[in-house]
């Protein structure tokens, strides 16, 4: 139980370092100043966008069998160390959070759709494949989530300011690239 919810934890949180979602917390919490409003939709965008993806993570490798999944697993982790080193920005065009529905209820609208074929989501999918743990892999991805996006809404450009989002791309790269190279030894 503990080494999947680090297993899927740690790799989330550190792929959410300098992603697009942590700039629009950033965003969201310049324009709202309300933190714990943010922080709740964040947790319930989070929690819907990582259910869906690890649902279907669970079903392809029920359909694909144990050494496609395993394959395709190891792919998909190397694939996503090479992402890692691609840093994401917020376009302008994107994603912009209306007030409508209140703070909270656009947190959970604009962090929710700007989550969908993100790094973190098709992790999700990935780590599902692997753990093959609906809740704790949703458990594990969300606390991720959390862990790299709560500071930035508390506490905002101070802390951006300060990360090595560059050191922090690669720490997470060389962890999803060992998970696949992990994944390509003989068993």
């Amino acid at each position: 139980m503990l080494e999947i919810l680090l297993g899927t934890t740690l790799p989330v949180a550190l792929a959410e370092i300098g992603d697009k979602t942590q700039l629009l917390a950033l965003l969201l919490a310049a324009r709202f100043r309300k933190p714990w409003q943010i922080t709740l939709g964040i947790l319930v965008a989070t929690v819907a966008n990582h259910l869906c993806a690890a649902a279907v993570g669970g079903e392809v490798a029920r359909l694909l069998g144990p050494q496609t999944t395993r394959w395709l697993l190891a792919v998909s982790f190397l694939g996503m160390a090479v992402w890692m080193l691609i840093p994401d920005k917020l376009e302008d065009d994107e994603v912009q959070p209306r007030t409508r529905g209140g703070v909270f209820f656009t947190t959970v609208w604009v962090f929710f759709l700007a989550e969908m074929g993100d790094k973190t989501q098709l992790a999700t999918v990935a780590l599902m494949m692997k753990y093959a743990s609906l809740w704790l892999v949703v458990c594990g991805t969300t606390l991720g989530m959390l862990l790299a996006n709560v500071p930035v809404v508390f506490f905002g450009e101070r802390i951006t300011r300060r990360l090595p989002a560059q050191w922090l791309h690669r720490i997470a790269a060389a962890l999803f690239a060992a998970f696949g190279l992990f994944l390509l030894l003989p068993e």
